[in-house]
């Protein structure tokens, strides 16, 4: 079945559309292979020296606040698409799948492990055959925290100065000044 018999475009610009795509494009395919590159070099000079490695991080990311910092190591599809706001650090392990946007605000602090993954899949049964897929922007807010193992979902956005337990699944949109924990993720209390 050819989904897009319609549509001129490519699928690497059906992707950064936000639409439904098939993820066979060469240049999508040379930009992921350039983040698995850098990714690769962002740990080993960070073994040999963080303050070192962070001009080959703001290489591979779209943005790098100042004062921001990363520990290896970083998994991302594209690097491109993850922008992390000033101040803000990330431990150990972060998976980013920045197929679309993913903006951290300033000042946050993110737990080891945390996923934060914007493809989604559809659920009819030809389209995942044909493997079909599309991604949405996820948005942490300004002094936003994830404890560990966090995964948040395609398309979520965090307020600012929420905080979101470990190991807590978001799966919808969390207003700014709250406390959410578990799976799914719901608010327990006002901060």
């Amino acid at each position: 079945m050819n989904h897009f018999a319609n549509d001129p475009r490519s699928n690497r610009e059906r992707m950064l559309a936000g639409d439904f795509y098939i993820a066979d494009d060469p240049e999508s395919a040379r930009l992921a292979q350039r983040a698995v590159r850098l990714t690769h070099e962002y740990h080993l000079a960070s073994v040999q020296d963080e303050n070192e490695a962070r001009p080959i991080l703001a290489e591979l990311l779209g943005s790098l606040g100042e004062e921001a910092f990363v520990k290896a190591p970083l998994f991302v599809d594209y690097g491109e698409h993850l922008h992390i706001g000033a101040r803000t650090f990330i431990n150990y392990n972060l998976t980013a799948l920045d197929v679309a946007p993913i903006t951290i605000g300033e000042d946050c602090q993110i737990g080891p492990n945390v996923q934060l993954l914007t493809p989604i899949h559809p659920l009819e049964p030809q389209a995942r055959k044909d493997r079909l897929e599309a991604a949405r922007p996820i948005t942490l807010g300004d002094n936003v925290w994830l404890g560990g193992g966090v995964i948040v979902c395609p398309g979520v956005t965090i307020g600012d100065n929420s905080v979101v337990g470990a190991g807590a699944v978001v799966t919808k949109d969390l207003p700014a000044n709250v406390l959410a924990v578990g799976n799914p993720a719901r608010v327990i209390r006002t901060l």
